[in-house]
């Protein structure tokens, strides 16, 4: 099992890295990639009581060009004892098309700068020996451009979501849903920023074992700190944090059952290059 997630996993880097020449090639305007750590204590599960704790690294791409940008992101967790001691990849892809600077028009209204279409994917691979997922999921939609200092972008997203975990003989697909996204990062001065992200993910309707789903909510939020100065660095290249999760009706389960609502404080640093 560890292995078949080692080589998927450098088959992911494999095509990020293909992703990332070929971005380069055509003249990105501006880009920025980091290497991250997070570490909280209070996971949680679906299906299990218990409070997990989590060390996670990360892998993060995000650039602008004549007509829109990317933002691709590759996590690796890894779990403790109460979670089997389990070995996780996560990758989404984001690229938004911005439709003001395509056509050449002004979409400016009220607070809103820009307006574009949002599409990408999400992928995931677990070894928890219990569930074992195995996530791939497509999504679509237009995007609203904010005009904050920084960014804050909110997306109406359609999910085409798919499955396969264990004791699945075949893919299950779930109905199609939707979900409303906001994404920002907004400097607050003095080297503090606001960051982070809100998605409000409709029902998709019955899992693969027969049962109903439930809408979800998912806040993560950081505030970070801009330490290059103290090092001698230029700005923001070396940053740290704290994190907050919530995340009620995980994967779509029903508050009621045990680990399906997480509150997780984390602490955060990040290196960019």
């Amino acid at each position: 099992m560890q292995q078949a997630l080692r080589v998927a996993a450098a088959g992911t880097i494999a095509v990020l890295a293909l992703s990332i020449g070929a971005q380069q090639a055509s003249a990105a305007d501006w880009s920025d990639t980091s290497i991250g750590y997070r570490y909280g204590s209070k996971f949680a599960e679906p299906y299990n009581p218990n409070d997990i704790n989590k060390q996670i690294l990360s892998w993060t791409y995000v650039d602008g060009y004549k007509y829109g940008g990317n933002y691709m992101n590759l996590d690796f967790l890894r779990s403790d004892g109460k979670d089997n001691n389990a070995h996780e990849a996560y990758l989404l892809y984001r690229h938004t098309l911005d439709l003001g600077k395509v056509s050449g028009r002004d979409f400016k209204f009220g607070p809103v700068r820009g307006v574009g279409i949002t599409a990408g994917f999400d992928w995931n691979t677990k070894n928890d020996d219990s569930y074992n997922s195995r996530k791939r999921m497509i999504v679509a939609g237009p995007t609203l451009m904010l005009d904050v200092p920084g960014f804050l972008n909110v997306s109406l997203l359609g999910m085409w979501e798919s499955n396969q975990p264990l004791g699945i003989a075949k893919r299950y697909k779930y109905d199609t849903h939707a979900m409303l996204n906001a994404a920002w990062g907004i400097p607050l001065g003095s080297g503090f920023s606001f960051e982070g992200y809100a998605n409000w993910i409709g029902s998709k309707g019955k899992d693969e074992f027969g049962g109903q789903t439930s809408p979800e909510v998912n806040i993560d939020a950081q505030i970070m700190y801009d330490l290059s100065g103290h090092l001698g660095a230029k700005p923001n290249t070396f940053k740290v944090g704290l994190e907050y999760q919530y995340w009620r009706n995980k994967f779509g389960n029903p508050h009621n059952i045990p680990g399906s609502t997480a509150k997780t404080p984390m602490i955060r640093a990040e290196y960019h290059f």
